[in-house]
């Protein structure tokens, strides 16, 4: 490790400030920037840590929709227990103690092709709120590790609607606990949304095929002639680009199963 300043600023304001210092970055949970400051592949001359920011904690339910502090650790969104595909999604992500420090500000700013929220987000619906404004999960989501936030931007909440029926299906890597694949599927009056992590090379997607044929049917049976096109997904060592667009649907098949 280097040398470098650290600050822990009590309002969103404070944080906001202190980013403005030249090569300053913010620090939600640190799971994904402390490895790399690590491998010096990051060398921020500042860390602004979000995790003293008061109005950046906590769950809330109201009006049919839950409400994330951008600071609040993955541990905390799975205790609150606001709808069985938010609690099941948190429960699962890496070990106790990443649950318990990674953030899900963190999570969806660093946008990781294979991580967890980014499925919940766009299949919700979800808007995300910065010190600046707000924006559509729709989007928000422009690629791997890309994202709609513009320089000195942090995410101080999440709002979802909540679904009538919601799982997330992952099929993990078993070192990481990444996404090899994970499907999330939440169920509305006006329709269903498919959000699939960890499978493409253009990171988080919709599958808007399958949300047409669940919308008409919410059944396992109605994805039985649907395929998914695999040109663009991710091939590495651990699954090549059919496999990976086999395991779209059948996990989709697996997440409306259990959300039934």
């Amino acid at each position: 490790m280097y040398n470098f300043e650290f600050v822990k600023p009590s309002s969103v304001a404070d944080a906001v400030a202190a980013l403005g210092a030249e090569d300053a970055q913010a620090l939600g949970g640190g799971q994904t920037l402390i490895p790399t400051m690590k491998q010096r592949l990051a060398s921020p001359s500042k860390l602004v840590s979000l995790g003293g920011i008061a109005d950046m904690l906590g769950v809330s339910v109201s009006g049919g929709s839950v409400t994330i502090g951008g600071a609040t650790t993955h541990a905390d969104v799975e205790a609150a227990d606001a709808f069985a595909g938010l609690t099941g999604l948190a429960g699962g992500i890496g070990d106790p103690a990443v649950r318990n420090r990674g953030t899900i500000g963190g999570s969806l700013a660093n946008n990781d092709p294979a991580a967890c929220y980014p499925s919940i987000a766009l299949a919700t619906g979800a808007t995300i709120t910065t010190n600046k404004r707000d924006i559509a999960a729709d989007d928000y989501f422009q690629g791997m590790f890309t994202t709609a936030l513009e320089e000195g931007e942090i995410i101080t909440s999440v709002s979802m609607p909540i679904p009538e029926a919601s799982n997330y299906q992952k099929f993990e890597q078993p070192a990481s606990r990444f996404a090899l694949v994970g499907v999330f599927v939440a169920k509305y009056a006006d329709g269903v949304r498919v959000a699939v992590t960890g499978a493409s090379e253009n990171g988080v997607f919709r599958w808007t095929e399958a949300e047409a044929a669940l919308s008409a049917n919410f059944s396992a049976d109605a994805l039985a002639d649907l395929s998914v096109d695999a040109a663009d997904m991710i091939a590495d060592l651990h699954g090549s680009k059919a496999y990976r667009a086999n395991l779209v649907k059948v996990l989709t098949g697996r997440a409306v199963a259990a959300a039934n």
